[in-house]
């Protein structure tokens, strides 16, 4: 993979990744047996030789706890680093002041490199919580705000993030890992139809991220991701898919080059047009980055 699979752009966007000092951001998500891959700390030091050498020339750095702390941490990131060109931050979405914590995070160094807000919605053990009336008051004020709202979903919340996406239009979601569908078995048909629904709404793009570690079994191939990268492209096509990492989760599967080796190949006969739409440019249209 090098930049030439985006003609006319210079490089690859990776439109999902994570960064993280324990000492300073504890991640307790982290079990250090099972995850003990990931159980260091990830700097953009240890990502910018990667990047350079798959020629991704910009990144979009995703928060990983709920924290607004965090995010004001990786928005001075942004600032310092030329990777880095956008946040996908959080905020508390239920409180009565999201339009102002926006505005608090933009007044701070690095505050225009927010493109977007993402909440842990897969840990929530309500199973109503997008539709309840709190969150979705959060939600339409990070829309109004000009952000993009990452839906971070497991495949069975997929038709709550549908109603969402349907009944507020103005916002623009972008679904984080393809909902996590159960890969290297049978047909997800369950996740099919409602990957297909949420799609249904011209206001949500997703990205091709996060699959290789719902393989369920530690020796997989391209082959077992395509069924989910087909049903992506049928269903929203290439100009609404982007590439993301998800490094350094990635690595409890497979390293930075071999998640971006095993999706081109999954990505199959799509022309260079194609390509280039899911490689950049519709990271950089969504999450509205700009030219560097």
């Amino acid at each position: 993979m090098t930049a030439e699979q985006a003609p006319g752009r210079p490089g690859i966007v990776d439109a999902h990744h994570h960064l993280w000092v324990r000492a300073r951001h504890p991640q307790p998500w982290i079990d250090p047996v099972s995850m003990a891959a990931i159980d260091a700390d990830f700097e953009t030091v240890d990502l910018a030789p990667l990047a350079e050498s798959a020629g991704v020339t910009g990144t979009v750095v995703v928060q990983s706890i709920a924290s607004e702390a965090e995010t004001v941490e990786l928005l001075s990131i942004a600032v310092d680093d030329t990777l880095v060109r956008g946040v996908v931050g959080w905020v508390e979405l239920t409180a009565d002041d999201v339009a102002d914590r926006i505005d608090r995070l933009r007044a701070v160094r690095g505050g225009d490199r927010l493109v977007g807000i993402r909440h842990l919605v897969q840990d929530e053990t309500d199973p109503a919580y997008l539709d309840r009336p709190d969150v979705r008051r959060g939600i339409a004020a990070v829309g109004a705000a000009g952000l993009v709202f990452d839906l971070l979903v497991r495949r069975h919340q997929l038709p709550m993030a549908a109603r969402l996406a349907s009944d507020l239009p103005e916002v623009r979601f972008v679904l984080d890992h393809l909902g996590k569908p159960a890969l290297g078995g049978a047909e997800p048909t369950d996740w099919s139809r409602d990957l297909r629904a949420l799609a249904a709404s011209p206001n949500t793009t997703a990205k091709l991220s996060g699959l290789a570690t719902e393989v369920r079994r530690s020796h997989w191939t391209p082959e077992d991701l395509r069924p989910a990268v087909d049903t992506a492209l049928d269903a929203f096509g290439p100009d609404r898919l982007m590439f993301g990492s998800d490094w350094p989760v990635c690595l409890l599967a497979t390293s930075y080059r071999g998640w971006i080796e095993a999706l081109s190949e999954s990505l199959g006969d799509l022309g260079a047009a194609e390509r280039a739409l899911i490689w950049a440019q519709t990271a950089r249209r969504v999450y509205r980055l700009g030219a560097w």
